[in-house]
């Protein structure tokens, strides 16, 4: 009775030589279509050497692991045990990273388990994917930050409303005893259209124009955000 009940926990499943390096060169050859996948979806200070390689490298442990408890019961639960215990505390600087370091690990646990079909498969339809839609990013957004006087608060409110109507959100609205701070959020769409509509009508005046002439402006600045995030 006790030999039945081990058995399954003992079953190693030993696999030949020529069969490991079969799905480890399988993991190795998929491992590169992630990296170039990884490396054409992404551009400027974003796209990251080290993590696109901890890739790979990622796609062929996870093979290696998936080889290793095979059958063995044991030894996959206390591999469960084992990782369960491993906290990661990486920061994903895009939402796409993560959608990568899952492909990775399916595409080991396919390989692992010697299911190729289904790793090259699903890893051509996601290359396809991201090969269409990986560019995409949001629209860029601009904060309008100007700094006057008390005195001024309401004109610079209603000149804001004016050129932007409701396509300017006010953010941050900072306040002392005789200057105010605006932070207004734009998006680069809605700026460069009223950019083009004023400049091609007769007599009107840009923004920053308008702002300065409502006098005591300590400043008044544009700053681009986008899904640049250095590293």
């Amino acid at each position: 009775m006790r030999e039945l009940l081990f058995e399954p926990l003992e079953n190693t499943g030993e696999l030949a030589p020529q069969v490991i390096i079969l799905r480890m060169a399988v993991s190795v050859v998929i491992a590169f279509f992630i990296f170039l996948s990884y490396m054409l979806s992404h551009e400027g200070s974003i796209y990251s050497k080290k993590f696109n390689v901890s890739l790979m490298a990622l796609t062929t442990i996870t093979t290696a692991v998936m080889i290793v408890i095979g059958n063995n019961l044991a030894l996959s639960l206390g591999m469960v045990g084992a990782l369960s215990i491993v906290r990661f505390r990486t920061a994903i600087k895009d939402s796409r990273d993560t959608i990568y370091l899952f492909w990775a690990i399916v595409v080991g646990i396919c390989c692992g388990a010697g299911d190729f079909l289904v790793a090259g498969l699903g890893s051509a339809f996601t290359f396809l994917v991201f090969l269409l839609l990986g560019r995409i990013k949001n629209d860029d957004r601009l904060l309008l930050i100007i700094r006057t006087a008390r005195v001024n608060e309401e004109r610079v409110e209603a000149l804001i409303f004016q050129y932007y109507s409701r396509k300017a959100n006010l953010r941050v609205k900072n306040t002392t005893e005789t200057a105010v701070e605006f932070i207004y959020e734009l998006s680069r769409r809605t700026v460069d259209r009223v950019g083009k509509e004023k400049k091609a009508a007769q007599g009107q005046k840009r923004i920053t124009d308008a702002i300065y002439e409502l006098g005591n402006v300590e400043y008044c600045n544009f700053v681009m955000q986008n899904d640049e995030i250095s590293s």
